[in-house]
């Protein structure tokens, strides 16, 4: 079946099952800020408009680097809902900016490696040769404060190339790894899978090695201070229903 019929008839689904439940009258729609990483965008793009649909709530998703997020969230900028990785909302939940009872995992992501659309696809099948294959090339690039980022450096320890890395390793701020690479920028890109899938000049090598994988995980949960809780809560329902399971896995990601 055509991969477009199957999120349309899933659209539907989703929009007859939250007009199941929406409230006899909703008026205009109101913005429901949603603070995340470009994942967290790219689910939103398929469920976002069935929700604002049923439920007159307008899901408007800002994101950045998850730690980049966390930190507006400390420093007191207002929100409704937040996905990042796990460990940062279990922080904030710990920190009382989250509430403790919303919490919810949505969905879980592996690296990936990445090249430029039409490159040459290296060998990273083995260990070994993931290894070989680093050390061969000419840069590598990955986020300088991404959830992959602590356990890249400390992998690169382990297998004991972290010194003939450094020198060629380009640590961007922002999520542009696998636009860097589109770009011929740089040679070799890793970071969570639907990261490279989202950028059309970058294409998947494919995920690491199963035995040095590492999965993200992305938890959601509703702001402390949001004046919009019930529509947050909602939203996280339908993000952790499984009528949303063939979108996440579409997007190269599990379910939570």
């Amino acid at each position: 079946m055509n991969s477009r019929w199957v999120v349309s008839i899933i659209g539907a689904t989703i929009v007859a099952a939250l007009l199941a439940s929406r409230p006899a009258s909703t008026g205009d729609s109101s913005e429901l800020k949603i603070f995340g990483s470009r994942v967290t965008k790219m689910i939103m793009a398929d469920i976002g408009p069935p929700f604002e649909q049923a439920t007159g709530y307008q899901p408007v998703v800002i994101t950045d680097v998850a730690a980049v997020m966390k930190r507006r969230i400390e420093q007191g900028e207002p929100f409704d809902l937040a996905i990042l990785v796990n460990f940062q909302t279990d922080d904030l939940i710990k920190a009382g900016k989250l509430a403790a009872d919303t919490r919810a995992d949505i969905m879980k992501a592996g690296i990936g490696v990445a090249v430029k659309r039409g490159a040459p696809k290296p060998d990273i099948g083995t260990v070994d040769a993931f290894k070989r294959t680093l050390l061969a090339a000419k840069s590598i690039t990955y986020l300088k404060e991404g959830a992959s980022t602590i356990y890249l450096d400390r992998l690169f320890a382990r297998l004991g190339i972290a010194e003939a890395l450094a020198p060629k390793t380009v640590k961007p701020d922002t999520e542009s790894v696998s636009e860097r690479v589109a770009a011929g920028e740089v040679e070799l890109g890793l970071i969570v899978i639907p990261n490279i899938l989202s950028v059309p000049g970058a294409e998947l090598v494919g995920p690491i090695p199963a035995e040095v994988q590492s999965y993200i995980v992305f938890t959601a949960a509703v702001s402390a201070q949001s004046t919009h809780q019930q529509a947050a809560r909602d939203l996280i329902k339908r993000l952790t229903s499984p009528d949303t399971v063939p979108l996440i896995k579409a997007k190269g990601m599990e379910p939570g």
